[in-house]
């Protein structure tokens, strides 16, 4: 495992947390996003591919526990999310082409202002995802590379 690739890819995973989470933003704002743009499932999401395969060699390195809190917050990130998918794309009512092409439907105001609430919720766990996050970038910075490779896992 090298460290500065091991950076490198934690980094690449953060930015794509927060293209993720401005998708949603731009959702709620009334863009039209494509569904399948905004993963469901956290294993899903590229933080989430990142998360469950090279993420979870880091435990390796030892008092890792900042990986639990990462993934507790990014789970509360995708639940809240599920609840503004359901709001903007699920609707039995739609036209056969609306759904063939995956238009959003039309949400009421009261919808509007649901998901926003929920957004609000997801924004919070983002946050403390990214906090997580600044803290394993720093205990990944901190650990000397020899630990790295005594511990090499094939990151």
């Amino acid at each position: 495992m090298d460290k500065t690739t091991t950076l490198q890819s934690l980094s690449d995973a953060k930015k794509a947390h927060v293209k993720w989470v401005q998708h949603a933003k731009l959702l709620i704002e009334g863009l039209a996003i494509d569904e399948g743009a905004i993963p469901l499932s956290c294993t899903d999401c590229r933080f989430g591919e990142w998360f469950y395969s090279e993420g979870q060699k880091l435990s390796a390195l030892g008092n890792m526990s900042c990986l639990d809190d990462i993934e507790k917050a990014h789970f509360t990130l995708h639940d809240e999310y599920m609840h503004i998918f359901k709001i903007y794309f699920t609707d039995t009512d739609r036209s056969f082409f609306s759904k063939l092409f995956n238009s959003k439907k039309k949400v009421t105001e009261k919808e509007h202002e649901k998901a926003k609430e929920h957004f609000i919720k997801l924004q919070a766990a983002s946050e403390e995802v990214l906090d997580h996050i600044g803290r394993l970038e720093r205990r990944l910075y901190a650990i000397p590379q020899s630990s790295f490779d005594t511990n090499a896992t094939g990151i």
